[in-house]
């Protein structure tokens, strides 16, 4: 991987944009289908791994073993994996349609581990053909994809550093294939309302919180952007300076933002995104009132044993 943190620009690539994380919502929809329920829906998030997005292992729907369902973003095919060693591989071409892909791979995990039935019907994108009847979605540009990849890897080596000293609960980097994005989520330990009614917000955001994470631009916000918010956010959440001094409140999002752009080609990227992350946990954990030990263990103190 190039020292370089890559352009992005959301404009540029939005059409592969699109196809790809319709992609990664089928195998979010395998996840939902397969995986054992568990708090804030982690049983239905991917993870980013060497090569792309990927499920967990799943229970077979066969009981034959495990079944693992991969984005190769190097190779561009989805791969469906059993335990048992078993490979299926789907690919990834230019002008082949999100709903040809979805109905082949579905096959191929039928034939390795059993039929699965998945709820078709996108979310949390703005549009609305089922993913095994999108013809919509079809371009594929590998050159964006691996732009994109490159970015996206940049990101999560950040969001794993912030995480990894802090001593409360807390996500691994997840991939949210319903709002293409990575992010942790860290925990005061204390429950929390939900925002609305609805399934996501009921069973995602029960729980005292602060989300760091980072997309590469939506249609709401066409730029790629590492974020962060709080839950429930106070009075005053939205009015602090942060650092470095490009993070800025969005109110349309209700969220801090750090453009991709306003960093990536300076002295060090990786360490101004690290210092926007404890930056807005800083501010997050006084605001709403956190046990002060929290972010002190988000900045090593005490430090990890070693």
């Amino acid at each position: 991987m190039s020292r370089e943190w890559p352009a992005l620009s959301y404009d540029g690539w939005r059409p592969t944009c699109d196809t790809l994380h319709a992609h990664t919502q089928v195998l979010g929809k395998l996840a939902v289908a397969l995986a054992p329920p568990a708090p804030q829906l982690q049983h239905t998030a991917l993870r980013l791994s060497a090569r792309g997005w990927e499920t967990l292992p799943l229970p077979a729907p066969d009981r034959s073993g495990a079944l693992v369902v991969a984005l190769d973003l190097h190779a561009h095919d989805v791969v469906a994996e059993h335990s048992d060693g078993r490979v299926r591989r789907v690919p990834l071409t230019p002008d082949r349609p999100v709903g040809e892909v979805t109905r082949e791979l579905l096959d191929a995990v039928g034939d390795l581990a059993g039929e699965v039935e998945i709820d078709p019907t996108p979310q949390e994108v703005p549009w609305s053909v089922p993913l095994d009847q999108d013809d919509e979605h079809a371009s594929y540009d590998a050159d964006q994809v691996a732009s994109y990849f490159a970015a996206a890897t940049r990101a999560a080596l950040v969001l794993a550093e912030f995480r990894a000293p802090y001593r409360g609960r807390s996500t691994p980097v997840n991939a949210w294939w319903g709002s293409f994005d990575v992010a942790v989520n860290l925990f005061s330990g204390m429950p929390a309302d939900p925002p609305s009614g609805d399934f996501i917000m009921r069973n995602a955001m029960d729980a005292q919180e602060v989300a760091v994470g980072w997309w590469p631009g939506d249609a709401r916000y066409g730029r790629a952007a590492f974020y962060a918010y709080a839950h429930p956010a106070p009075e005053g959440f939205a009015e602090a300076r942060l650092s470095p001094p490009a993070a800025r409140w969005e109110p349309d999002l209700g969220e801090y933002v750090l453009d991709w752009d306003d960093i990536r080609s300076g002295p060090d990227p990786h360490a101004a995104a690290l210092e926007f992350a404890r930056s807005t946990f800083r501010h997050a954990c006084a605001v709403c009132d956190w046990d002060p030990a929290l972010p002190a263990s988000a900045e090593g103190s005490p430090p990890p044993i070693v």
